[in-house]
């Protein structure tokens, strides 16, 4: 009996592996960390075949770990880190380059040509985004025209660009399939979301020639089967990672939302059937396709929040692991009145600033490590409220809860102080594991491990509400003080210098 069900999930620091059970149950868990690589700053790049490498590897140690036949996997779901960009050569299979990260600033100047040239509008009607580095279309762009020789090979179609999960399928299949799925695609600002094809129009404007694009499929279909050391075994769902967690949260209907705690932040709202142009700097993105139908969601995108607790562990060293950050942050009542921007990417949604850099306002000779650790979660919790009240203002509505996953989400006294600045609900699930979750249920239901969408809501249960404790009134004066924090990390760096 084929019983148990695979989680690829490939993030920006670490690769996971999870097996889930009949009753959606984690019974193994792997992770393997690997290099981040900062040739210069703003620029920030791995290794395609450490992806690789790690992430097979914790698949073959989940497999072990549970003593389970190849036999009794129905299949293996794949999610990933977004806007990553690899570029590899399709005889070779090997890279051309290393993988360019979604946090890489390097083509904000490319950006800003485009601006210039008055695209937005186009890139916003037809790709649903903003045009910013954070997408992976300017960074096959630079690929192409700073690695010797790349361009005149991809004109003549030897090589292949896709995302981290084209990339996944590609090594797993021994380089016989090359797809991805429409939540990835939409993130590339080369596919236009509305005919859910790739966009000539945008190909031409980034000189990226359409022979390196992988074949856009469903989010929940067999695609084809792994060889190796998963032989046999249907690789059947894929999404990009905050899809499959909104996915995964079982947010199935218009108006849901979540908020994924992980390197960067990422909230979601289920706009149903229909692609909400958004107002307020928000992306129009897909959420998932399956059955024939196409689910959009609008997504507010946080570059630092998890990264900000790994820069207190490994750049100021006042941690020694990033789960030290909840009791030193708590040694202290509050902050101090320290604010701190962790725009160390730049800044992500609703404010789109690749200048702005990271900012601490507000020490005094009074100022602690704990004030700072403290000051470090609140910022991620303040720029989660920035997201929401745009998001908000979008949809037209007042959100009544918000469904959190992710590894900082585990954190109470962040979950708390999200809470009290929202003023709503936070409900965490029991498994947090969600990003993962997704994609095993999206292969699930492809291959009919699952009967229907019911059958999978069913396995999701709460943890932990925690309900706002904080006047209105403290929330609004320690919001307006965030702001003005904002201020002193805006457009920091010269963009002339890029």
């Amino acid at each position: 009996m084929r019983n148990y069900l695979l989680a690829f999930d490939q993030g920006t620091t670490s690769s996971r592996a999870l097996l889930l059970d009949p009753d959606g149950n984690t019974i193994a868990v792997a992770q393997a960390e690997f290099r981040q690589i900062f040739p210069k700053p703003g620029w920030v790049e791995h290794d395609p075949n450490e992806i690789w490498s790690t992430q097979s590897g914790v698949a073959a140690e989940v497999v072990n770990r549970a003593n389970v036949d190849l036999n009794q996997i129905a299949a293996i779901g794949i999610t990933n880190q977004r806007e990553t960009a690899i570029v590899w050569d399709r005889r070779t299979g090997q890279p051309i380059y290393n993988a360019i990260v979604w946090q890489d600033r390097r083509t904000a100047g490319m950006c800003d040509r485009m601006k210039a040239e008055g695209l937005e509008q186009t890139v916003q009607e037809r790709t649903g985004l903003v045009i910013d580095a954070y997408f992976s279309g300017t960074k096959v762009a630079w690929i192409l025209d700073n690695v010797d020789g790349a361009r005149a090979k991809a004109e003549r179609g030897e090589l292949a660009f896709g995302t981290v999960d084209s990339w996944l399928i590609w090594r797993l299949t021994g380089g016989r399939i090359h797809v991805t799925d429409e939540t990835n695609a939409s993130r590339t600002m080369l596919f236009n979301i509305h005919t859910r094809e790739w966009d000539d129009e945008m190909l031409g404007h980034l000189r990226v020639p359409r022979s390196m694009l992988p074949e856009v499929k469903s989010s929940s279909e067999v695609y084809g089967e792994a060889v190796g050391t998963l032989a046999g075994v249907p690789i059947a769902g894929i999404a990009g990672d905050q899809q499959s967690a909104l996915f995964g949260q079982m947010c199935h209907e218009p108006g849901m939302v979540k908020n994924t705690y992980g390197t960067g932040c990422f909230m979601l709202m289920n706009t149903g059937k229909e692609a909400v142009p958004s107002r307020n700097k928000l992306l129009t993105t897909i959420g998932w396709r399956r059955g024939g139908e196409t689910h959009y969601a609008l997504e507010g995108s946080i570059f630092i929040a998890g990264a900000v607790v790994q820069w207190l562990r490994d750049g100021l060293k006042v941690i020694r692991s990033s789960a030290e950050v909840e009791a030193l942050a708590s040694s202290v009542p509050d902050s101090g009145d320290v604010y701190l921007v962790p725009a160390f990417a730049g800044l992500g949604a609703p404010h789109w600033d690749p200048y702005a850099r990271g900012a601490v306002v507000g020490m005094t000779r009074g100022t602690t490590d704990a004030h700072l650790a403290r000051a470090a979660l609140e910022g991620i919790a303040f720029q989660v409220v920035d997201i929401l009240r745009a998001m908000e203002a979008d949809a037209g509505i007042s959100l009544k809860e918000l469904r959190v996953d992710g590894g900082a989400s585990n954190n109470n006294l962040l979950m708390q102080f999200q809470a009290d600045l929202l003023g709503i609900p936070v409900i965490r699930p029991a498994n947090t594991e969600t990003t993962g979750l997704g994609s095993a249920f999206l292969a699930g239901l492809a291959v009919g491990h699952y009967k229907s969408v019911d059958d999978v809501r069913t396995l999701w249960k709460a943890d932990r509400v925690f309900e706002p404790a904080m006047s209105a009134d403290a929330r609004e004066v320690r919001y307006s003080r965030w702001r003005k924090a904002l201020d002193h990390a805006r457009s920091w760096v010269d963009s002339t210098n890029d």
